[in-house]
């Protein structure tokens, strides 16, 4: 065979060699960056929060015949998609409240997928309360069987919705259907925290978690004023 015909050949060969690697070495690139992609969502999924409402509170005095400080808190609620609700004020012979809320967390699976309905916790406020010895100062928020605010269909008057919530309420209690219905656990849980003058309290629902409470400082500018 010729030499130059040869070293064609070879140099043939070799690009085509190269080509396959480098074309190789790019599917695993690509595979990586994919599964280092998929893997940071997943990860973003299950350490990301919601939040579920925020607490102010408006007043705090002394009362001298109960010996006890009076409380009063603005308790403004979010809805799933981040609306604000209409707030509410509670006042409390105390500063230890608490907040009760019916928590669903969903099969771990659901939460990694980012599923459109089960892809992070849902909760329910039930009560704001304040526990004094025996004795117990209680608001309540959400009755059993009813539709919560923050999901209510705007304008909707629906048996359907209605059916559909009451059917929530016995899968969310009913230990068998839920299983059924994706859902890991439900429970009612109960946070609470020293509400005083001055802080914002975030109450925050982890996807993959429960609630938790959260506290900041009010901004400086909005110190002093009545808005």
């Amino acid at each position: 065979m010729p030499k130059p015909i040869f070293s064609k050949i070879i140099n043939m060969v070799l690009i085509t060699l190269c080509s396959a690697a480098l074309l190789s070495a790019g599917f695993w690139v690509n595979g990586f960056l994919e599964r280092e992609r998929v893997l940071r969502q997943v990860i973003e999924r299950l350490s990301a929060d919601s939040l579920a409402a925020e607490v102010l509170v408006t007043k705090s005095e002394y009362d001298e015949a109960t010996k006890k400080v009076l409380t009063t808190i603005k308790f403004l609620e979010y809805s799933p998609d981040g609306v604000a609700l209409e707030p509410r004020y509670f006042t409390f012979n105390g500063n230890l409240i608490q907040f009760q809320a019916l928590v669903v967390r969903f099969q771990d699976a659901l939460v990694k997928s980012g599923n459109r309905l089960k892809g992070k916790s849902a909760f329910i406020f039930l009560k704001a309360f304040v526990l004094d010895g025996k004795e117990a100062q209680v608001f309540e928020i959400t009755k059993h069987d009813e539709i919560p605010r923050g999901y209510k269909i705007p304008g909707a008057v629906s048996s359907f919705e209605h059916e559909l919530w009451k059917d929530f309420w016995d899968y969310a209690l009913d230990s068998d259907k839920r299983v059924k219905s994706g859902v890991k656990n439900a429970q009612i849980e109960a946070p609470g925290s020293l509400f005083l003058p001055g802080s914002i309290y975030t109450l925050r629902i982890e996807h993959d978690g429960g609630l938790r409470i959260d506290a900041r400082a009010v901004p400086e500018i909005l110190k002093g004023e009545k808005l």
